[in-house]
């Protein structure tokens, strides 16, 4: 898998991503003690209201922005948005209003709605070979499920010698990084063929993904996605904390096993995409994290938890790292951009839907309804794939 890093362009842009994500990981920890120091008991509730505004500009600033990424060389717009993102995080330590949390929030988080988008479609350019590219794509997806493990610790390590301001710094940090390693190489930026309108530019990402069967397919696999990972990142502390009695380490320990899981998948994904059709193999990580959503409704204690975890992650990772290969194989070079902004966009509204109910309805019913409509739209999202992504079409 390691071999992909060979390309020197490839290689830049892998470690960009890894030490932006490194500082984005760094700012949630520190976000999360912002934001008690500010609202306390009402710390919760800012979050919240947070993570519904990264969501928010998520759905509506990607497609935007692919509308102009066109007009734009890629390596410039990927620094200038680093750089965009660099200085926000700058401000955040200096912040003493609720208010402004939102408002810096929703300019980072729409900072990143441009980026990853942009930065997702040109991998595809700089690494035509379909097998190099999806060794790219477990590369990616083994970056986010350590970042998922490592910042905490390193935040909590550095947190012993420094205040949760300071942290900041390292979002800073890794963002100017991330800037300087794109900015150190050449990277392709395909015209389009036709001129178009800003209206056409806007919406022609969506247009195009909605038309397109195995992606209509796939917007169903994100909501299933969505459903059961909603269930793990929303209610895995109050299923070890307030259900089964257990230490704030059991909940990272937990949290390790979902990613260990979706780690363990991504590292095989290379070879088995290489026997076996995407199709099935999304299908079958989609309905694991199904049944595994369902069956957290009957969840006796801990120690069954955290296999069942394991094998979640591992659906995840198995249904959603296969989606890069699918959206390269529906489009041309230059509608790229437009079409990874769309299942951006798209995904993450599934995601906005999701996060409110695992929480709202844990909190109201229990968590063993929460589980089952889950598990239940879940369901909803493989059937409507199967019908949606004929298997004639044997993701080609």
């Amino acid at each position: 898998m390691l071999a992909v890093l060979a390309s020197r362009t490839y290689r830049h842009l892998f470690f960009a991503q890894v030490v932006a994500l490194i500082g984005t990981g760094l700012a949630t920890v520190a976000l999360g003690l912002l934001a008690f120091s500010l609202a306390r008991e009402n710390a919760g509730a800012v979050l919240g209201t947070a993570l519904a505004i990264k969501m928010i500009a998520y759905v509506c600033v990607a497609p935007v922005a692919a509308a102009f990424a066109e007009r734009v060389p890629r390596r410039a717009m990927l620094v200038v948005l680093d750089l965009v993102r660099a200085g926000v995080a700058l401000f955040l330590p200096f912040v003493t209003e609720i208010w402004e949390v939102y408002l810096l929030i929703f300019l980072l988080q729409s900072a990143s709605a441009a980026f990853t988008p942009t930065f997702q479609a040109t991998i595809p350019d700089v690494l035509p070979d379909e097998a190099e590219y999806t060794r790219a794509l477990s590369l990616s997806r083994l970056a986010y499920d350590l970042e998922s493990l490592l910042s905490p610790m390193l935040a909590a390590l550095l947190l012993t010698v420094m205040s949760f301001h300071t942290l900041f710094a390292g979002t800073v940090i890794g963002f100017l990084a991330s800037a300087a390693l794109v900015l150190s190489v050449t990277l392709p930026s395909p015209k389009p063929t036709i001129p178009r309108g800003i209206y056409d530019r806007t919406t022609r990402g969506i247009r195009l993904y909605l038309s397109t069967p195995r992606l209509r397919g796939l917007l169903a696999i994100s909501l299933a996605v969505a459903a059961g990972g909603a269930l793990v990142i929303v209610n895995t502390v109050v299923f070890v904390q307030a259900k089964f009695g257990m230490t704030q380490a059991d909940t990272a320990l937990a949290l390790a096993a979902f990613g260990a899981g979706s780690m363990t998948i991504a590292l095989a994904l290379p070879r088995l995409l290489d026997q076996l059709p995407d199709r099935p193999v999304i299908l079958a990580g989609a309905s694991l994290l199904c049944l595994g959503t369902a069956l957290a409704a009957m969840l006796p204690n801990y120690l069954w938890l955290l296999p069942l975890w394991f094998a979640m992650g591992a659906g995840y990772s198995m249904a959603q790292t296969p989606s890069g290969r699918l959206l390269r194989r529906s489009s041309l070079a230059e509608d790229r951009p437009a079409l990874f902004a769309a299942q951006f966009a798209l995904s993450h509204a599934c995601w906005l839907i999701t996060y409110p109910l695992a929480g709202w309805a844990g909190a109201k019913f229990g968590l063993p309804i929460a589980a089952l409509l889950l598990a239940g739209l879940a369901a909803c999202g493989v059937l409507a794939a199967v019908q949606l992504w004929p298997s004639e079409s044997k993701a080609k």
